[in-house]
């Protein structure tokens, strides 16, 4: 079993509808390969991810928007910053740097 496997995942950019989508995709794509099946993989506006992070497993970000989620990094979610968000390539080294995969 992989380590994201029943793992909920939520991917959040500034007002939730552009590039957090669009991280959601490379996400999605990343996990595909590893046949990872996390339990829920969702998007979000950064308003809603301060609120709900805690609920998360692993959050995805912007770097800009990193110092947000302080709160739920001390809760246990673990917070992947991210350069390039549409990146699947970024996204999956990071992944392996936190040994999530």
């Amino acid at each position: 079993m992989a380590a994201l496997d029943n793992k909920k995942l939520l991917a959040c950019c500034a007002n939730g509808a552009g590039s957090s989508l669009m991280m959601e995709k490379a996400i999605d794509k990343v996990l595909k390969k590893y046949g990872v099946k996390p339990a829920e993989l969702r998007h979000c506006p950064v308003s809603e991810g301060k609120s709900a992070a805690r609920n998360y497993d692993v959050l995805f970000c912007a770097r800009t928007f990193e110092k947000n989620f302080d709160d739920a990094k001390k809760a246990g979610t673990v917070v992947i910053p991210l350069r390039n968000v549409m990146s699947a390539a970024e996204i999956e080294k990071a992944l392996q740097d936190a040994g999530l995969l």
